[in-house]
């Protein structure tokens, strides 16, 4: 598990999204969290995120639904894949319950309209403890993948 993002208190976030408004809204919520020091980088595209990874190393990365489906699931894929990202849960702000978004390396969703401090650092989280429960199984699963290949093979 060593490539999960290491949380020691400190937040820092990437924020990724197109709408200065939200965009702003979603910053103030972030300076609503207590107890903890909140950095943010905001980037809007593919560019500008391997732009601000040049020189900031987040822990978080949120994502504003407004990218809309096509752009949310390249901007998710490249995360995955990235050396600085891929342990890095990813959460999607929502404008809808009703809308659907990507779910493939989406740890977590946060409705727009209920950003606050609060909420915004359990979904954080949240979001951490389903990244690591996801990465131990997958190395779970790839370390007992011969035992469980052998123990199907031996029923049939």
């Amino acid at each position: 598990m060593s490539n999960i993002a290491k949380y020691d208190g400190q937040l820092n976030v990437l924020l990724v999204g197109n709408n200065p408004i939200d965009l702003s809204r979603t910053q103030e919520g972030l300076g609503q969290i207590q107890n903890h020091q909140v950095t943010i980088e905001t980037a809007f595209d593919l560019t500008s995120i391997f732009d601000r990874l040049s020189r900031f190393r987040p822990n978080f990365i949120l994502l504003d639904d407004n990218l809309g489906s096509t752009g949310l699931r390249l901007i998710v894929q490249a995360l995955q894949v990235h050396r600085k990202t891929k342990g890095i849960p990813v959460t999607v702000l929502k404008n809808s319950n009703y809308i659907d978004t990507i779910n493939a390396g989406v740890m977590n969703y946060v409705l727009k309209q209920s950003i606050t401090g609060d909420v915004l650092y359990t979904a954080f989280m949240n979001s951490l403890k389903f990244k690591r429960t996801q990465q131990y199984l997958q190395q779970a699963y790839r370390k007992r993948k011969g035992q469980f290949l052998r123990m199907v093979k031996f029923q049939d």
